[in-house]
């Protein structure tokens, strides 16, 4: 039959066993799973041990670091690791393995090995940029483009700290008077509850993206203990996912945080954040003043080429126009030659063919006269033959009708003269050089006279002619009055 013990016999047994195989200190590893620093100065840790392949607890013990001990550790570690003495993170303590009747099995904190914590957080990180590279995501927002001027800014900093201000300062009084939009989303910086609300911060910003620009990631200085939640996997994806370009100005003097190697651009501090936008807005101003002068430059340049050009043009175009005018000139007087000649021909027709007129009815005249005369003459012998003297008074009244007859004759013909005179006259002031001398003048296109504004087209070159000479002209437009015009 086994031994029967009381639990007091029990724990003495194991607590004299773990004293005889634990005589002197060792060193173990495990990861702070909670910590509790007493106000009496002590420090209470659970420390575990997780499985390799798995997220599973395979071991769990507690550990003790008395307040003089801690005194000393902590800025120790702290200092050296520039990471917090914090839950989460691996550690390898130098223990005393201790059992008490009472409390059951301790580890009691003698030393910590700050190198160990450096080599696990390296080991992290390694771990974190390999998730990174394997989902492809690890340069997605270095490959988005920056705008050329980034003017609506996304700011994730505490509204408290220094480095917001200084950012906020150098971008607002900037010497080239740019203006710039910015929101400030709130969120912690530093410690434990840094990763949830940078990324509830980067989530609040998400629904805006077609209105800002770039989202400005600050904190402005803190140790490399404060600054060690930007070594965080979650931030980190986060802002490789993010649609806008990312600017980190987190504010580390030596490292880049995993945040800074994923972020589109890493500036070292919010100065230089600010510095950094400024100088793009810049050289852009710059080279849109470049392009304006080698704008205006080209433009001179052209419009001087087409000046020379011009000027040539002109030249032969004037050429050309005064030898076209010379030809129509000497060919309008050819033409009005031509036309004088014709019209005088006419007249020297017209005044022969009147003169034969007349030369005719002059010759009929006289001839009627003649025979009328002749006639009378007969009568008269007749009537002194053959009527007694008591006719007397007949003979006289027949003398009167013949003088009377003479009479009319002569005005008739004299009336006649007249209108043929007036016909003359009327010939000559229809003579094409006495309109032309009283203000009118003779247009011809293509050697036509023109009556109709039908007979023009555009383009075309119309040759008046005055009294005193002739003008060539050029029709650019045509436009018909309309016959309801008053």
């Amino acid at each position: 039959m086994a031994e029967r013990l009381s639990l007091s016999e029990l724990n003495g047994a194991v607590k004299k066993v773990l004293a005889t195989n634990f005589t002197a200190p060792v060193w173990v590893v495990g990861e702070i799973s909670e910590i509790n620093i007493h106000s009496n100065g002590h420090c209470y840790l659970t420390l575990i041990e997780k499985g390799e392949s798995e997220d599973r607890i395979v071991a769990q013990a507690r550990a003790t670091i008395w307040s003089y001990t801690f005194r000393m550790l902590r800025p120790f570690f702290e200092t050296t690791t520039g990471q917090q003495l914090t839950d989460g993170i691996k550690v390898l303590l130098q223990v005393s393995v201790e059992f008490h009747e009472m409390y059951g099995f301790s580890l009691n904190v003698r030393n910590i090995d700050p190198t160990y914590t450096l080599g696990d957080q390296a080991l992290k990180r390694r771990e974190i940029i390999r998730r990174l590279t394997e989902d492809g995501v690890l340069t997605m927002n270095k490959e988005l483009e920056l705008p050329l001027v980034p003017q609506k800014i996304a700011i994730i900093s505490s509204p408290s700290a220094a480095g917001y201000e200084d950012f906020m300062e150098q971008l607002t009084n900037n010497g080239n008077g740019y203006k710039f939009y910015t929101k400030l989303f709130p969120a912690v910086m530093q410690g434990n509850q840094a990763e949830q609300s940078i990324v509830e911060a980067l989530d609040r910003i998400y629904p805006y993206e077609d209105f800002f620009d770039v989202v400005v990631i600050i904190r402005g200085g803190g140790s490399q203990v404060d600054l060690s939640c930007f070594d965080n996997y979650n931030i980190a994806y986060h802002i490789t996912q993010f649609p806008l370009p990312v600017l980190s100005g987190i504010g580390h003097e030596k490292d880049d945080s995993i945040a800074d190697l994923v972020a589109h651009t890493r500036l070292k501090t919010p100065t230089a954040v600010a510095e950094f936008i400024l100088d793009g807005v810049a050289a852009f101003e710059d080279r849109i003043n470049l392009m304006q002068q080698e704008t205006i430059s080209l433009v001179e340049n052209r419009l001087e080429e087409e000046k020379n050009l011009l000027e040539d043009l002109t030249g032969e175009l004037s050429k050309l126009v005064r030898d076209q005018l010379g030809n129509k000139k000497r060919e309008l007087m050819q033409r009005t030659w031509r036309f004088q000649q014709e019209i005088k021909l006419t007249l020297q027709n017209s005044e022969h063919r009147l003169g034969k007129k007349l030369q005719k009815a002059g010759f009929l005249v006289d001839r009627i006269f003649y025979v009328h005369r002749q006639k009378i003459e007969k009568a008269r012998n007749m009537i002194h033959v053959t009527i007694p003297g008591s006719l007397q008074g007949k003979r006289e009244q027949m003398d009167h009708y013949l003088l009377k007859f003479r009479h009319l004759s002569v005005r008739g013909i004299g009336n006649e003269i007249h209108r043929i005179e007036l016909a003359g006259q009327k010939a000559m002031l229809s003579d094409p050089a006495n309109i032309l001398k009283k203000g009118y003048s003779i247009t011809t296109v293509r050697g036509i006279l023109v009556k109709d504004i039908a007979l023009l087209k555009s383009d075309e070159v119309m040759n008046t002619r005055f009294s005193d000479g002739a003008v060539l002209s050029k029709i650019i437009e045509i436009k018909q009055s309309d016959k309801n015009d008053s």
